[in-house]
């Protein structure tokens, strides 16, 4: 069977280039990226001023990279995404930005290690729970 090939007309690419550009006027994009080794945070900043501040260890793929690593850090897309292409991990700026680090298993596997960390505060509310009844029992279906 002959495989038919459509290309885009000069029109339909000049559009597409259109919404590119008025896209990318409103959406928030990174203008620097780069490893901050005293906090040892990966820094963002932004076009419109602000940065984001993450801490390396939340980051998918760069918990045991060296900081000479860290430092090789790109900007591509025109500031949507940040490539460490030698550590094989790639974040889009809109996912930093809503808080996500990584895959479903790694953002699942942050929270468990979250919701395992004890604190005075935490254990003072477990207790209160606990003295109201703990946890309503769940109903058979």
């Amino acid at each position: 069977m002959k495989s038919t090939s459509i290309s885009p007309t000069d029109v339909e690419l000049d559009e597409a280039r259109r919404r590119y550009e008025a896209r990318i006027a409103v959406e928030p994009l990174a203008t620097r990226v780069y490893y901050d080794g005293i906090g040892d945070t990966i820094v963002v900043e932004m076009n419109n001023g602000a940065a984001l501040v993450i801490p390396r260890r939340l980051m998918q793929g760069l918990t045991n990279a060296t900081p000479e690593q860290l430092q090789q850090a790109q900007l591509c897309g025109d500031g949507t995404f940040i490539d460490f292409d030698e550590l094989d991990a790639q974040f889009t700026v809109m996912s930093l930005l809503m808080g996500i680090y990584g895959g479903k298993r790694w953002m699942s596997e942050l929270a468990g290690r979250a919701g395992a960390t004890r604190s005075p505060a935490k254990s003072a509310a477990a207790r209160a729970n606990g003295r109201k009844g703990g946890r309503p029992r769940k109903k058979a279906a």
